[in-house]
């Protein structure tokens, strides 16, 4: 029934590319169980004729070529056939294109009458001027224009001064008058600077009518809250004329007080008990310089805090600096310090003044060039370095290690620009080839202070820190001195410290954030007026 064709040497089919389904056919047939039934063998063999046709069909069609590859044989027989089956399958295609007409998606919509006088009554014109519709529509032709529009009777806005704009201008830009503008300015100077009200103070302004068109409104009333204690209110009298009403507010000052235990996390305790960001950041700082946080605090010790604290009766709170910092164990004091002097210090119970222990770093990076003997990388010979040398870029910050007065600042020869400063017991410190210097000669500094910015100046091969540091005259390895700085109170100065502190720590813990109680005249003037009393004030003006 079939026979056999010629076969590539791997056995997967002819040479000539045509798939080998003979030889599958054949290998099909063998393996075929004669005891099969009948209806499923006669199945199988149609199943066996259609594919044989079909294989047979495709190998016509493969013989046909109908579609060859355009870029070879350019100009022969075989490419022009290629060509006219490429052109008969685009005309095909664009025979049956939809075409370029637009398309129409849903059919119009009809519009009546009814229809259009709703339209008209939502079209963006004044929408109470005619009613042919029985709807609040457009003008028609018989209204007629007014000449002027009506102004409002009066405006109210709330204006807020801005951080670097000024009073005045604040005022202006609000739409009040020169004249009004003046008078407000000098009413308001006279119960505050104007230069001291706060940026983000709001104020209430109430602007009349215009005297005339194109006139700027005259200014009805103002009011504001000038300080914490105080708000002024400007009104417009019935002699035309401005006047100002000084409502002070009263204010409590009793300090918040803010216990509780320390746990795991000192920091998250105390946000936990109410305390706010600022003076818990401000605590942090002033015990770690006296006690070590880590190991200092237990779990176990109470912190103690009070801050500056102010409670207006109209509800305003408003916390200030941290004044005490304390930490509590076993229910005795442990650590115990309070804010005292113009300087805003923190000083121990016993007078001791805030204990700073080792040097700070002039400038932030690494030590590239220590004390002692070495060949100068400009002049070169070995010498000794008397000081040491700090890597930091161009233009970094260097400040004070500790507390000091400056010597001198200015050019120092091979050092450049240098400032020198005078510490406690005889120490002085010396900071070289500055770009900037920050300070002057008899100056006052501070630890940490910036007093000049790193740079190449002197001999010098490129932008770094020389640092330098003599005991009583005699140059000495800055990494082998630490410092302590102690400020200690004596005298009146230190009766008077501690009566504050006792004073201080009577506070209550939490008694700042009750509600301030209405006071006599406060309660009498919340109470609605009674007619009776309204009438007995009449007669007694007659």
């Amino acid at each position: 029934m079939f026979q056999p064709r010629e076969t590539e040497a791997s056995g997967h089919g002819p040479a000539d590319g045509v798939p080998s389904w003979r030889a599958a056919a054949l290998t099909h047939a063998q393996i075929a169980r004669e005891s099969e039934p009948m209806v499923l063998r006669r199945v199988r063999g149609l199943a066996e004729r259609w594919d044989a046709l079909r294989w047979r069909a495709e190998e016509r069609l493969a013989g046909v070529d109908l579609a060859p590859d355009l870029a070879e044989g350019i100009g022969s027989r075989r490419w022009f056939r290629g060509l006219g089956t490429f052109l008969g399958l685009a005309t095909f295609s664009l025979a049956f294109w939809p075409g370029f007409a637009p398309l129409e998606a849903a059919p119009a919509t009809r519009v009546d009458d009814a229809v259009r006088d709703e339209f008209r009554s939502q079209m963006i014109m004044p929408l109470a001027l005619g009613a042919d519709s029985g709807r609040q529509m457009a003008a028609t032709a018989r209204v007629v224009p007014l000449k002027a529009a009506p102004e409002r009777p009066s405006i109210e806005l709330v204006a807020t001064l801005a951080g670097g704009d000024s009073f005045a201008r604040m005022l202006q830009r609000a739409g009040i008058g020169g004249a009004d503008l003046a008078r407000v300015s000098s009413l308001v100077s006279q119960a505050i600077p104007l230069d001291e009200i706060e940026p983000g103070t709001k104020i209430d302004i109430t602007l009349g009518r215009r005297p005339e068109p194109g006139a700027p409104r005259p200014l009805d009333a103002l009011e504001f809250r000038a300080r914490f204690d105080l708000a002024l209110a400007i009104e417009r009298g019935d002699d035309g004329g401005l006047a100002l009403e000084r409502k002070p507010i009263r204010v409590d000052n009793t300090p918040l007080r803010i216990r509780g235990l320390a746990g795991d996390s000192l920091y998250r305790s105390m946000r936990a008990a109410g305390a706010p960001a600022s003076a818990v950041q401000q605590y942090l700082k002033a015990l770690g310089e006296q006690v070590d946080l880590d190991e200092g605090v237990r779990p176990t010790d109470t912190f103690d805090m009070i801050l500056s604290y102010k409670r207006a009766a109209t509800g305003e709170r408003q916390a200030g600096q941290l004044l005490y910092v304390g930490i509590d164990r076993g229910g005795k004091p442990k650590t115990q310090l309070m804010r005292w002097g113009s300087e805003g210090r923190f000083y121990e119970a016993s007078g001791a003044g805030e204990q700073r222990t080792g040097l700070l770093a002039p400038v932030s990076g690494r030590v590239t060039s220590g004390f002692g003997m070495r060949r100068h990388p400009i002049l070169g010979y070995t010498r000794r370095h008397a000081g040491m040398d700090f890597k930091a870029s161009y233009g970094q910050p260097i400040v004070a290690v500790t507390d000091g007065r400056v010597l001198s600042a200015g050019r120092a020869g091979g050092c450049g620009n240098a400032v020198k400063l005078a510490h406690a017991g005889g120490i002085q410190t010396r900071y070289c080839h500055m770009s900037r210097m920050a300070v002057s000669a008899g100056q006052s500094v501070r630890r940490g202070q910036v007093i000049g910015y790193v740079g190449s100046t002197g001999l010098s091969t490129g932008a770094h820190l020389h640092y330098e540091m003599y005991r009583g005259g005699v140059a000495v390895n800055p990494a082998s001195v630490a410092f302590v700085t102690r400020a200690l109170l004596s005298g009146e100065n230190l009766r008077r410290f501690r009566e504050v502190l006792a004073q201080l720590k009577t506070v209550e813990a939490g008694a700042a954030l009750a509600d301030l109680a209405p006071s006599a005249a406060e309660a009498t003037a919340d109470e609605p007026q009674r007619e009776i009393d309204r009438v007995e004030a009449a007669k007694a003006v007659l």
